[in-house]
C-alpha cells in the first residue's frame, strides 16, 4: 500500500493511536477505525506495512489483551493479511516462546483461527511486499531452495513452515526423549483475557501448557481438508521436505505424544488402503488380461522383439497394479496364472516352424521370476532413497503413502510367498507337459532330499543335482516356480516346508534312494567331452554359473576337437531349459559369438579364423526356432546382431581355397560360416518383411526396424549402462567384451550388400555385359549353373517331383567337379547373384529354360552359397510386387500342382475362420485357375526341395516367413495354392500350414477383420443377445484357447479367436480401421452390460447397490480387451492415433442411430470404459511413473496426453460442439481425470496450467470440486496458485 507520509511518521502516528486506543479501552472495532485513519487509504486491503510495524514495535513491549483482540479483528476484516502478520509472528514469537508465553499463548490464538485464511490481492505492489515480507522472516529462499513469486505458493511454505516450527518447538520443550505426562485441556474461551503480569510459577505453568496448546492446534489444524490439500502439494512438489514432516510425526508417535491422532489426520491414511477392482470372481482373470495377451503374443514367432520381455512385463505388473488397485499377492498371483495359462494352451501343439513348449517355459520359469525381481530391485532402490531423503517424483499412490504406507520390501516378497502358497488351489494349471514331467519330478525330489537331511542332520547338505532318480515324486509346476524364485533369491529354502508341498511319502522315499551322479558332476571333475558325455550334458541342463563359465572357457581355449562340442553344449539344454541360470547362459552366448583377441595376436588374417569350427557349431545350434525365440525374450537381439555381423565380414572377405571350399570334410567351410552367420543376421533384422510391416515395432519408439537402428540401439544400452543409467537389458551382459559403438560403417562388405539390395527391392537389376566385374562373376555362376544341368541330363519338363538333395550334401559324392564351382569371396557372389536370377527368369519365361531345370539351377546355386538364399527372396519378393511376369499353370506338368490338397485345405480354412466367429465369401479354387505369378512359382518349387530336418532349420528360419509374406501380398486363392504344395511337401505341418493360411484372409479383407474382433469380444464377455451379460463370467481361455491346437475332425478347429487375431492383427494393413472397430464395440459393449443393469427384468439386480458396481466392472473389463487388442495391434502408432484422432473424432461425432433409446446409466458407463481403454493402453505404451525428462518416452507421453487434454479443455470452454450425449461426455471427462490423477499422476506434469485450469474449472461446474483439485494439486509447482484458489470449495 502507497502512504503519502513518510516512514518514520507512520510509523510513529500507528503508535500513538494505539496507546491512545488502549488507555480510552476501546473496543476492536474503534481501534480499527482508529488505525485505518492513519493508513491514509481509500482502498480495502491489508497493509503489509502497519502489520510489520504493530509486530516490531509493539508486541513484546506491549502484550496488552486488547492489542491481541484487534489483531482478530483485523484479520477478520482484511485490514491486516493473516499469511503476513501470523509469518511475521512465527518468526519473531517461536523462537522467543519461553520468555514470552503470554504473547506465545495468544499466538497459538490466532493461528488456531487464521492459519488457514487465504484472501488474493488485487493490488501488484501490495502482494509483492507481502510475498517478500513473509519470504525473508521465514527465510523461504535459504529452507526450500526455490524462488517465490506467487502469493499461493508463498501461503503452502507458510503453512508447511508454522507446522514444522511448532514440532520443533515441542520437541524442545519437552526435552526429548523424555516425554511428556497427559495432555490436559485448555479453555479457549478466556485465551484473550489472559493478564500480562504473573509470578514466576505462574509462567512456568504457562509455558507447560503453551505446549500442551501448541499440540491441540496442530490437531485442530489437521482435521481441516484445507491442510491436507497444502501438505499434499508439499509432499507432491518437494517429496525431501515433506519426508522431513513425516520422520518428525513418525517420532512423535514413537514416543506416543499425540496417540496417533495428529499423523492419521494429516497423512490422511484412508486414501492408502487401495480398493482392489478385481475383487470378483469374474475380475479375477478379467482385469489381468493384459498378461495373458502379451505372454500370448510374445510366443508368435514371427515377431522377435529387441525389448527385453523381463523390462516389458516390470512395466506391466507396476501398471496393472496400479490401475487394478490390487495388493502385491493379487498381482503376483494373476502373474503367475497367466503364465501357467500359456503353458498349459501348448499340451498338443501342431508342428511346424513355430516357437514350441520350450518358449512357453522360459516365460513361465525364467522371464516371469526375472521381471517380479526387477520389480523388488525398483522397490528397494525406492525405498533406500526416502531412507536417504532423496525426491521421488512421480509417486502413483495416492494420499502420502510412499513416505509412510508404503510397503517395506520384506513385506512384498511375503506377498509373493503368498501368492505361491495361493498355488496350490489351481491343480488344474499345475499339471506338468508330458516333456517337462522329469525336471517337475527332480524339483520336487529336491525339496524332499532337503527335508530328509535336514531333519537327520545340519552338517551339511548332500549335493542335490537334476540327475537324483524320483521318477514318482509327484512334482507339478509350482515346484518348477519356486525352484525359480530361489535360483533369484526372491524366496529363501523355507518353502520346502510348505505344508502339503512336499507328500510324506516322498520324503520317506528320499531317505532310501541313492544320489546318480550327474553328467555335469562328471564334467566338473575333469572329464573329457567325448562323444557320450558330450551327448548327455546336451540334453541335461546345467545347474550352476561355474558350469557355464568352464563350458565358455573350453569353446574359447580348450582342445581344437572340444571347441564346437562345448560351444553346442552352451546352447543345448542349459539354455532351452536351464530356466534357473538361463540368464548367464544367454550373456554367455552372446560374449562367445565375439571371441577376444588373443594377447599379443599379430597377423593378416582375422583371429574368428581359428575359432572357425567353434562359430559354426554355435551359429548352427542358434539357428532353431526356439533358441532364437528365448534369446529375443531376454532382449539380446541387438547385442546379438552387433556381435554377428564382424563375423559375416571376415568370413564373407575369405577366398576359399581347394581344401577349404566345398561343404565336404572334416571342418565346416567359409562359406558355410558366412552363411549360418548371415542368414542368422538376417531373421534378427527381417529384411524381408515389406517396408509397412517393419515400420510397425513393438516398443515405444516407433521406427523402422532394420540394421542401423539395431546397432544404435545396441549403442544406446551400452552407453546407459556405463553412464549408471537404467539398462533395458540384463545386468550380466556388462560383461561383453567391446564397450565401444559400433556402426554400419566399420562393416564395408556388408553395408555395400545392404544399399545393393534395398536399390534392388526398389528396381530391377539390369542386363548382363561383359565389361562390368559383377556381371563376370554373374556370368561364371551362371556358367556353374548350367554345367550342372547338363551333367545331370536333359532338360525335364516336369517339375512335379523336384529334387530334395540336401544342402549338407557334399558335391564330390555325386561325381562333379568341384573346382568348376568359381573361387571368389562370398560377398562378391552375393553382389552378382541378382543379375543371375534375372537371367534364369527372364529364360525361363522365354522358353529357354525349362521350369524344371530353373529349379534345379536354383537349388544348386543354394547348395553351393546357403547365404544365397537372402538374394533369391529380396529379388523374388520385388517381381512378384512389380507384377510384370505372366502366371504360370500350377497343372502338375511344368509346375507342381497342388489339386490333391486344395480342396481340404479350402474347407480346413473356411472351418477354422466359422469357429472363430468369421463367415466371409471367399473365392474358391475350383471356379478360378490354379496360377501363381512366374517369380512365386519359382519360389515356392525351390523351397519345397528343402528337407525338413533339423540341420536346414537355418534356412528354413528365414524361407518360410519370407514366402508368406511374399505371397499375403498377391491376390485369393494364391495362399490356399501355396499351402497345399507345402502340405504336400510337409504332412506333419498340416495344421500349421492351415492355421497360417488363415491367417492371411484378415490382410485385406475389412469385413472378417469386424468379424473376429466382434468375436474376440463375445468369447471374453458373453453375446449381447444373450441375457445374462451382465453376470456372465468373463473368459480369457474362451478368448485365447485353452490348447492352440486339437487333433479333432477339422484340424485346428478349436482356434480361439483371441489367438487368431493376435497371430493375423499385424499383417493388417488398415490399422486405422482397426482402431475404429475397436472403439465402436468397446462403446456398443459397455452400453449393453449397463442396459442389462437397467432394464425392466433386472428388478433384482436393480435393488442393489452391488449391480451397478457390477455393470462398472463390466465396463472395465470391456475398456481392458479393447485397450489391449489395440496396443498389440499397431502399437505406438495407434495408441498415438487413439489419443489424437480417434477418440476426438467419437466425441463429436453423433451416434443416436447407433445408440438407440440408451439409459441414462448406459451413456455413463459407455464414456466410463472410454476412458479405463484410452489410459490402460497409454498405460502399457508409456508406462504410468515418472520417467526422467530427457527421454523419449517422456517427450512422447508429454506431448499426446496434453494435446488430448487440451482438446477437452476447449471442449469444456465452449469452444468446441460435441456430438455424443451429455452424459457420455461428463463421465468421460470426470473419468479420465479421476484415473489419470489417481493411477497415473506424473501424466499431468507435463500439461500447461492453462488447460488444467480449463478442465478444473468445467469439473468444478459439474460439483467435481474435490476432483478438480486433485487435478490441479497435481500439476506442479506452477499449479500451486490455482490450488489456493480453489480452496474456498473446501468444506
Amino acid at each position: 500500500m502507497v502512504m503519502e507520509m513518510g516512514e518514520e511518521s507512520f510509523q510513529q502516528r500507528v503508535i500513538e493511536t494505539v496507546k491512545r486506543c488502549q488507555q480510552r479501552q476501546d473496543g476492536p472495532l474503534i481501534w480499527a477505525m482508529e488505525i485505518g485513519n492513519c493508513l491514509n487509504s481509500g482502498k480495502v486491503e491489508p497493509s503489509p506495512e502497519l502489520g510489520e510495524v504493530l509486530v516490531s514495535y509493539l508486541c513484546f513491549q506491549n502484550n496488552h489483551p486488547s492489542l491481541w483482540k484487534f489483531f482478530d479483528y483485523a484479520l477478520s476484516s482484511r485490514l491486516l493479511s493473516p499469511l503476513h502478520l501470523l509469518s511475521l509472528l512465527t518468526a519473531k514469537l517461536v523462537p522467543h516462546r519461553r520468555s514470552q508465553p503470554q504473547a506465545f499463548r495468544l499466538y497459538l490464538e490466532l493461528l488456531n483461527r487464521h492459519a488457514l485464511s487465504f484472501h488474493d490481492v488485487t493490488s501488484d505492489s501490495c502482494k509483492h511486499k507481502i510475498i517478500e515480507s513473509v519470504s525473508v522472516s521465514l527465510e523461504l529462499s535459504q529452507t526450500y531452495n526455490v524462488g517465490v513469486v506467487e502469493l499461493g505458493h508463498v501461503f503452502v511454505l507458510f503453512f508447511f513452515t508454522v507446522i514444522v516450527r511448532l514440532i520443533d518447538s515441542l520437541f524442545e520443550d519437552w526435552g526429548f526423549p523424555n516425554p511428556s505426562a497427559g495432555v490436559e485441556s485448555v479453555e479457549h474461551h478466556s485465551i484473550m483475557e489472559i493478564d500480562s503480569v504473573g509470578n514466576e510459577q505462574h509462567l512456568v505453568q504457562m509455558r507447560m501448557k503453551n505446549s500442551l496448546i501448541a499440540l491441540q492446534v496442530l490437531n485442530k489444524l489437521a482435521e481441516s481438508g484445507k491442510a491436507v490439500v497444502l501438505l499434499r502439494l508439499v509432499h507432491f512438489n518437494m517429496p525431501e521436505k515433506f519426508n522431513g514432516l513425516l520422520q518428525r510425526l513418525q517420532f512423535l508417535e514413537a514416543n506416543k505424544l499425540n496417540k496417533h491422532r495428529l499423523i492419521g489426520m494429516l497423512v490422511d491414511t484412508k486414501s492408502l488402503r487401495p480398493t482392489s477392482c478385481c475383487n470378483s470372481e469374474s475380475g479375477l482373470s478379467a482385469c489381468w488380461l493384459p498378461f495373458d495377451i502379451y505372454m500370448e503374443n510374445a510366443m508368435d514367432g514371427r515377431q522377435l522383439p529387441v525389448r527385453s520381455a523381463i523390462v516389458i512385463l516390470s512395466e506391466t505388473i507396476n501398471t496393472l497394479r496400479v490401475l487394478n488397485r490390487a495388493s502385491w499377492q493379487e498381482t503376483f498371483l494373476a502373474l503367475w496364472l497367466s503364465a501357467l495359462r500359456l503353458v498349459q494352451r501348448e499340451r498338443d501343439p501342431p508342428e511346424g516352424p513355430v516357437p514350441h513348449l520350450e518358449a512357453r517355459l522360459c516365460m513361465l520359469l525364467s522371464i516371469v521370476p526375472l521381471a517380479i525381481a526387477d520389480v523388488l530391485a525398483e522397490e528397494s532402490k525406492l525405498q533406500f532413497s526416502k531412507v536417504k531423503g532423496v525426491a521421488t517424483p512421480g509417486c502413483t499412490e495416492t494420499g502420502f503413502g510412499r513416505g509412510l504406507g508404503g510397503q517395506c520390501l520384506a513385506s512384498i516378497k511375503e506377498e509373493l510367498i503368498s501368492s505361491l502358497q495361493v498355488l496350490e488351489n489351481f491343480t488344474g494349471l499345475l499339471c506338468p507337459p508330458a516333456s517337462a514331467v522329469g525336471e517337475a519330478n527332480n524339483a520336487a525330489a529336491k525339496a524332499a532330499r532337503f527335508i530328509s537331511i535336514s531333519q537327520i542332520t545340519t552338517d551339511g547338505l548332500v549335493s542335490n543335482s537334476p540327475g537324483d532318480p524320483f521318477l514318482n515324486s509327484g512334482g507339478n509346476m509350482r515346484h518348477l516356480i519356486v525352484e525359480a524364485c530361489i535360483a533369484r533369491n526372491l524366496i529363501d529354502t523355507s518353502a520346502y516346508f510348505w505344508h502339503g508341498y512336499v507328500p510324506a511319502s516322498v520324503i520317506a522315499l528320499s531317505e532310501l534312494s541313492p544320489v546318480q551322479k550327474s553328467p555335469w558332476s562328471m564334467f566338473m571333475e575333469g572329464a573329457p567331452l567325448n562323444g557320450s558325455l558330450t551327448a548327455l550334458l546336451f540334453s541335461t541342463p546345467a545347474s550352476s554359473l561355474a558350469e557355464i563359465e568352464k563350458l565358455y572357457h573350453i569353446a574359447l581355449n580348450g582342445l581344437v576337437e572340444e571347441r564346437s562340442a562345448a560351444a553346442k553344449i552352451l546352447c543345448g539344454a542349459s539354455l532351452t531349459r536351464g530356466w534357473n541360470i538361463q540368464e548367464e547362459v544367454v550373456c554367455f552366448l552372446v560374449k562367445i559369438l565375439s571371441p577376444p583377441v588373443p594377447p599379443g595376436y599379430t597377423g593378416p588374417r582375422s583371429h574368428l579364423i581359428d575359432h572357425m569350427s567353434m562359430l559354426s557349431a554355435i551359429l548352427f545350434e542358434v539357428s532353431t526356432i526356439d533358441t532364437i525365440h528365448i534369446l529375443s525374450m531376454h532382449g539380446v537381439i541387438p547385442e546379438v546382431a552387433a556381435a554377428v555381423m564382424p563375423l559375416c565380414e571376415v568370413f564373407g572377405s575369405l577366398v576359399p581355397t581347394s581344401s577349404n571350399k566345398s561343404n565336404s570334410g572334416d571342418g565346416p567351410s567359409f562359406y558355410m560360416v558366412f552363411s549360418s552367420a548371415f542368414l542368422f543376421l538376417l531373421r534378427l533384422w527381417k529384411f524381408y518383411r515389406p517396408p509397412l510391416e517393419q515400420s510397425i515395432t513393438d516398443g515405444a519408439m516407433g521406427v523402422e526396424l532394420n540394421l542401423e537402428y539395431l546397432l544404435l540401439l545396441r549403442n544406446y544400452r551400452i552407453a546407459s549402462h556405463y553412464s549408471a543409467s537404467q539398462n533395458e537389458i540384463n545386468s550380466n551382459l556388462d560383461q561383453q567384451v567391446s564397450d565401444k559403438p559400433i556402426y554400419l560403417d566399420h562393416f564395408p562388405k556388408l553395408r555395400a550388400w545392404y544399399c545393393q539390395n534395398k536399390s534392388c527391392i526398389a528396381s530391377a537389376p539390369s542386363g548382363l555385359s561383359t565389361s562390368n566385374p559383377v556381371h563376370q562373376v554373374a556370368n561364371k555362376i551362371l556358367s556353374m549353373i548350367y554345367s550342372k544341368m547338363t551333367k545331370s541330363g536333359a532338360s525335364s519338363g516336369n517339375s512335379s517331383t523336384p529334387s530334395t538333395a540336401s544342402v549338407s550334401e557334399s558335391p564330390a559324392s555325386t561325381g562333379e567337379d568341384v573346382y568348376q564351382r568359381p573361387i571368389l569371396p562370398a560377398w562378391e557372389l552375393l553382389e552378382a547373384i541378382p543379375f543371375v536370377l534375372e537371367a534364369v527368369l527372364t529364360a525361363c519365361a522365354y522358353g529357354r529354360l525349362s521350369s524344371r531345370d530353373l529349379t534345379t539351377g536354383l537349388r544348386d546355386l543354394v547348395d553351393f552359397l546357403p547365404a544365397s538364399l537372402a538374394a533369391i527372396i529380396s529379388y523374388f519378393s520385388a517381381e512378384v510386387t512389380r507384377g510384370v511376369w505372366k502366371p504360370v499353370p500350377m497343372n502338375g506338368i511344368d509346375w507342381p500342382s497342388p489339386a490333391a490338397n486344395l480342396p481340404s485345405i479350402e474347407s480346413e480354412l473356411k472351418a477354422i475362420l466359422a469357429a472363430a466367429g468369421v463367415n466371409v465369401p471367399l473365392c474358391s479354387c475350383e471356379k478360378l485357375p490354379i496360377v501363381l505369378p512366374l517369380p512365386l512359382a519359382a519360389f515356392v518349387s525351390l523351397t519345397i526341395t528343402f528337407k525338413l530336418n533339423k540341420s536346414l532349420e537355418y534356412l528354413h528360419g528365414v524361407v518360410g516367413p519370407a514366402l508368406e509374406n511374399c505371397a499375403s501380398g498377391c491376390p485369393w486363392p494364391i495362399i490356399p495354392i501355396i499351402g497345399s504344395l507345402w502340405a504336400q511337401k510337409a504332412r506333419g505341418w498340416h495344421e500349421f500350414i492351415v492355421v497360417s493360411c488363415s491367417r492371411t484372409v484378415f490382410i485385406r479383407n475389412k469385413e472378417a477383420v469386424v468379424q473376429l474382433l466382434r468375436s474376440c469380444f463375445t468369447s471374453f464377455l458373453g453375446s449381447l443377445h444373450v441375457s445374462p451379460l451382465l453376470t456372465n463370467q468373463s473368459s480369457v481361455d474362451n478368448l485365447l484357447g485353452c490348447i492352440v491346437s486339437a487333433h479333432t475332425v477339422c484340424p485346428a478347429m478349436s482356434i480361439a479367436p483371441g489367438f487368431l487375431y493376435l497371430r493375423s492383427c499385424r499383417t493388417i494393413h488398415d490399422v486405422e480401421h482397426i482402431s475404429d472397430v475397436i472403439v465402436g464395440l468397446v462403446a456398443e459393449y459397455a452400453r449393453e452390460a449397463a442396459g442389462r443393469w437397467a432394464s425392466s427384468d433386472s428388478h433384482r439386480l436393480k435393488s442393489s447397490r452391488a449391480s451397478l458396481s457390477l455393470a462398472s466392472s463390466k465396463a472395465r473389463e470391456v475398456g481392458t480387451l479393447g485397450a489391449s487388442l489395440l496396443f498389440h495391434t499397431g502399437g505406438l502408432h495407434m495408441v498415438q492415433e487413439l489419443y489424437r484422432e480417434t477418440i476426438p473424432t467419437w466425441l463429436l461425432s453423433s451416434r443416436e442411430e447407433k445408440a438407440g433409446k440408451a439409459s441414462a446409466v448406459a451413456r455413463i458407463m459407455e464414456g466410463y470404459a472410454m476412458a479405463y481403454m484410452l489410459v490402460l493402453s497409454g498405460s502399457l505404451m508409456w508406462g504410468v511413473g515418472a520417467t526422467t525428462k530427457e527421454s523419449c518416452t517422456f517427450s512422447r507421453r508429454a506431448l499426446i496426453i496434453s494435446k488430448h487434454l487440451e482438446f477437452l479443455g476447449r471442449v469444456l470452454d465452449g469452444n468446441i460442439s460435441l456430438g455424443c450425449h451429455p452424459a457420455t461426455w461428463k463421465a468421460y471427462v470426470s473419468c479420465l481425470v479421476g484415473l489419470i490423477v489417481s493411477c497415473a499422476p506424473a501424466w499431468v506434469e507435463a500439461v500447461q496450467v492453462e488447460t488444467l485450469k480449463k478442465l478444473a474449472n468445467g469439473l468444478k461446474g459439474w460439483h467435481e470440486c474435490e476432483l478438480a483439485l486433485s487435478l490441479l494439486e497435481r500439476g506442479g509447482i506452477e499449479s500451486i496458485g490455482c490450488v489456493i484458489e480453489m480452496l474456498d470449495v473446501i468444506n
